[in-house]
């Protein structure tokens, strides 16, 4: 028994340092979005855009948390089968959300079919690490190549960006506009402010292009024979893309302007103030300040898109490059 607690005790210490990864929500744009429509009086909104955040959150945070320890290592530590049982048994507890589907159940506070919903959901986290999906992450692997010498820069940074919280909030967004657009219910008018949305979740990815490459990959850019500019737009191609793609069923447009801009601004926080981030978490900003400029002009871009001309591509597409450009001497300046 006493190993058995060593691993529960050392699990417990795991989860609660992972935890503490899960508040980078609340420097993310999207959250600070939803701050400024409840200042505005708005608790709707708020309420609204924090729904998302919780429904993205919720499958990070139901792993199992046996997970945490390669299998191979947990095969050859000296525990005797009924210890494996026993670890079996009582490591799902170590999960918050265990103890939440537990008191819902006992307390009767949601319906069955509602407290079904949530156990499934629940279920699908806590089992899906452990699906064989081959060698390697198959799926984020098996990516399209892109044409000329940065394909596998951009193809690495766009498995980056499929790797944060951010593009499954937009994805959650662009996918219900889908559908509701394809009953034929999505007014003409609503295009545009969930094109902002949509662009809201995605924005604060562009403040932390370098966040998730550690040391390990800056040390990697200063071996490769590309300019700084270079590495900046491989960078921002998975952005565009990934942007572009999810705003396709809204305005396609207004959501590449708002890239664009969101890139323009986002690289200043990006050279200079860089910031490790972690993966399947929530990118964040390097400052509110810099968020509410950053939402601002992203906003200004889309609406004078969609609501004027598309030739407002052509100034954000200058600002655009100008950032890269500038941005690009700084990162070789500086050495990455």
């Amino acid at each position: 028994m006493a190993r058995v607690c060593a691993v529960l005790g050392a699990l417990w210490t795991a989860i609660r340092r992972d935890a503490k990864s899960i508040g980078s929500f609340t420097s993310n744009n999207f959250f600070l979005a939803g701050v400024i429509f409840l200042a505005l009086k708005d608790p709707q909104a708020f309420v609204s855009l924090n729904f998302l955040i919780g429904i993205v959150l919720f499958f990070p945070l139901s792993t199992d948390p046996l997970h945490k320890i390669p299998r191979v290592r947990l095969a050859i530590w000296p525990l005797a089968q009924y210890e494996h049982r026993l670890l079996r048994l009582l490591s799902p507890w170590l999960n918050p959300v265990t103890w939440l589907l537990a008191v819902l159940a006992i307390r009767g506070s949601v319906t069955l079919g509602l407290w079904a919903l949530i156990a499934a959901l629940f279920l699908i986290g806590f089992v899906a690490p452990w699906i064989p999906r081959g060698s390697g992450n198959a799926v984020f692997r098996r990516l399209p190549r892109f044409p000329g010498p940065l394909n596998q820069l951009i193809r690495k940074n766009l498995r980056e960006t499929l790797s944060t919280l951010d593009f499954y909030v937009a994805l959650l967004l662009s996918g219900g506009a889908l559908l509701f657009r394809a009953s034929g219910g999505m007014p003409a008018e609503a295009l545009l402010p969930l094109t902002v949305l949509v662009m809201l979740a995605l924005s604060t990815n562009a403040q932390s292009l370098f966040g998730l490459d550690g040391d390990g990959g800056l040390t990697r850019y200063r071996l490769l024979p590309v300019r700084g500019w270079q590495i900046l737009a491989a960078k921002d191609a998975a952005f565009l893309l990934t942007a572009v793609l999810l705003t396709l069923p809204l305005s396609p447009a207004g959501g590449l302007s708002a890239a664009l801009a969101a890139l323009a601004e986002g690289h200043y926080s990006s050279v200079n103030y860089r910031h490790e981030e972690t993966r399947w978490r929530f990118s964040t900003s390097t400052s509110f300040g810099r968020s509410i400029f950053q939402l601002v002009v992203m906003t200004l871009a889309a609406s004078a898109t969609a609501s004027f001309s598309a030739l407002m591509l052509l100034p954000c597409a200058a600002a655009y490059a100008a950032s890269a450009w500038w941005y690009g001497r700084t990162l070789e300046r500086r050495q990455l």
